[in-house]
């Protein structure tokens, strides 16, 4: 396939969700355009020309459940994420446009785009195709294509080594402290996410000691030193969060073999996933795979492994053809 065959593959789907998000912008909470993609922040070194930075500009945001396309989202706050699939990227076309928090998109900075969780949040995407891993700021809702679970700016897409072949297996893991601390930052004061502020800066730490009986000639004795965050620390661990994206560091972890499946559902009781394998078995041939989740034994209903992602794009618009709209596409 020819580079050319690549962007114009991946930007049919881009077209389809802009004419979708046109027709649910009322939905989108916050949202100023319909395509609203990508973040300012520190330019990289690629050589195509970004706005200059003045720093993240958006607000928080979880926002409301929304639909593109028949598809219902449900944004939320899931500090306990932790997803693979097939991650696709974006860039030019949405250069310095509107983000869905209301950023402006930098292609070059190290951004992604996720259809459920908050905004900003860091995550770490690992190609799981060649081992490199990155810490990525998200900041934008999509990709709103069957089968992705995020759309990668071009820089994060660049250093993740999956630019030129447009899509890539990954595995997608929320850092939950970082993500705090961003969202801290991002809240606007006195805003419904955020706790009012005090009038007087707390100290650096409160020690609370227990006292002596009257008369006693015993000391107080300290029984417990709590630190106290307060606006100014707060400010310092966001801004060393921003400052570590900004570095764009690449660790190489190592490759492990992995397979591309198309799940249509996954169930506590053996015979509710017998019964979806029957339904399901005109589309093609499901198996039951068994796995335990927190303690717990599932019941997958899974096609696969297959060859390619084009494969597992069709057999996927298959199985939501056939009524599961809960279908999707995963890596294992």
């Amino acid at each position: 396939m020819t580079q050319g065959d690549t962007y114009m593959m991946r930007r049919f789907p881009r077209g389809g969700r802009i004419a979708a998000l046109l027709l649910t912008t009322a939905l989108l909470s916050g949202c100023a355009e319909a395509n609203l993609f990508g973040h300012v922040a520190k330019k990289a070194t690629s050589g195509d020309e970004a706005p200059a930075s003045t720093g993240a500009a958006g607000t928080y945001k979880v926002g409301k459940p929304y639909q593109v396309g028949g598809v219902w989202y449900y944004p939320r706050e899931d500090f306990d994420y932790d997803e693979t699939g097939i991650a696709s990227w974006y860039g030019p076309d949405f250069h310095a446009k509107m983000t869905a928090n209301g950023e402006t998109f930098d292609q070059n900075a190290v951004t992604a785009a996720h259809k459920t969780l908050p905004m900003p949040s860091v995550v770490r995407v690992t190609n799981l195709e060649n081992g490199r891993s990155l810490v990525v700021r998200v900041n934008d809702r999509g990709p709103f294509v069957n089968g992705r679970i995020i759309d990668l700016s071009r820089r994060s897409a660049q250093l993740l080594g999956m630019e030129g072949q447009g899509t890539a297996k990954v595995r997608v893991q929320i850092l939950a402290d970082e993500s705090r601390v961003l969202a801290g930052k991002a809240k606007p004061s006195g805003g419904p996410n955020e706790a009012p502020q005090v009038a007087a800066a707390p100290r650096e730490s409160v020690t609370a000691e227990t006292l002596p009986a009257p008369g006693s000639r015993e000391q107080a004795r300290p029984v417990q030193t709590a630190k106290a965050e307060g606006p100014a620390r707060a400010t310092v661990a966001a801004d060393r969060v921003e400052r570590e994206l900004a570095a764009q560091e690449v660790q190489n972890l190592p490759v492990r073999s992995t397979a591309i499946y198309v799940q249509a559902g996954s169930f506590s009781r053996h015979d509710n996933a017998l019964r979806l394998q029957a339904r399901l078995s005109g589309v093609g041939h499901p198996q039951i795979q068994s796995a335990s989740v927190k303690g717990q034994t599932v019941y997958r209903v899974r096609f696969g492994p297959l060859n390619s992602v084009e494969e597992a794009d069709g057999l996927l618009n298959s199985v939501i053809a056939a009524g599961q709209q809960d279908a999707r596409v995963i890596v294992d």
